[in-house]
């Protein structure tokens, strides 16, 4: 496997890691409870941004430091915006902007670990992510209402993990949720102790790299992303055009052959 410039750098606010196929990402800055900054919030672009899939990695897990995963806004930061102008203002919306983005289109799987408090934009960083894993203590709040924000950024995809009266829930009546109700309500995909938080991530990672395509993982996630807001028809049409086009890529025709042969699908890690 290949390695990127991105490995040999290093970083102030984050731990990364690769290991084999798979890049662990670690919030590390624990003593004040990974707070969300502005330093932090460039480095974490830098990384989701980063196109892993061409130098053989298939999956990034996103993680914590010390007993929180994201404890909100870095204070010092927060504030800055007392005296903060409009195009100051425009140009941090910019850079949350880039971070979500570079997260929810980054093609390799993405999987988040929460622990402790994950709060405003630490619960949009991690329910951004393909699959949020939380332990038994975690606490989700998006709490943007509470000091007059609007979480706007994080309502353009949190509607494709939540119904439209949990949303208004969760952003306008914002109170913690434990791991147990946002597993209900589908803001997170399973609740577990903390202590085997790390390896059911493994385990999930291991599981969905061996039994799907990396190629195919990839296109679905586009694709998943690209139909928000379509019309039936307008996203048929795209549909018919992302069907075609995915049959004909090396994935596809090596997945035909090996069932064709076989009778079996291909184990793809590896």
């Amino acid at each position: 496997m290949s390695r990127s410039a991105l490995e040999e750098r290093s970083f102030e606010r984050l731990v990364v890691a690769r290991e084999g196929d798979v890049v662990r990402v670690r919030l590390d800055d624990p003593t004040r409870a990974n707070a969300f900054s502005p330093p932090m919030i460039r480095e974490l672009v830098a990384v989701f941004s980063h196109p892993w899939r061409e130098h053989g990695v298939r999956a990034l897990v996103l993680e914590a430091a010390g007993d929180n995963f994201c404890a909100g806004a870095d204070l010092a930061h927060l504030e800055t915006l007392l005296t903060a102008r409009y195009e100051d203002n425009l140009e941090d919306s910019l850079g949350l902007r880039a971070l979500f983005e570079s997260v929810l289109r980054q093609e390799a799987l993405t999987v988040a670990l929460v622990q402790g408090w994950c709060v405003a934009g630490g619960c949009g960083l991690a329910t951004a992510c393909d699959y949020v894993l939380a332990a038994e203590d975690a606490r989700f709040m998006y709490s943007e209402v509470k000091i007059g924000f609007v979480p706007a950024l994080v309502a353009t995809y949190l509607p494709l993990r939540l119904r439209g009266r949990d949303l208004r829930e969760v952003l306008l009546d914002p109170q913690p949720l434990t791991a147990q109700r946002a597993l209900d309500i589908g803001l997170v995909n399973r609740s577990l102790p903390r202590a085997e938080l790390s390896s059911a991530g493994d385990q999930l990672i291991a599981r969905i790299l061996d039994q799907a395509s990396s190629e195919s993982i990839a296109r679905t996630k586009r694709l998943l992303l690209d139909l928000v807001g379509k019309d039936l028809d307008e996203a048929l049409a795209y549909a018919v055009e992302a069907n075609a086009r995915s049959r004909a890529t090396e994935d596809c025709q090596h997945g035909i052959r090996t069932f064709l042969e076989s009778k079996r699908t291909p184990r793809w890690r590896g």
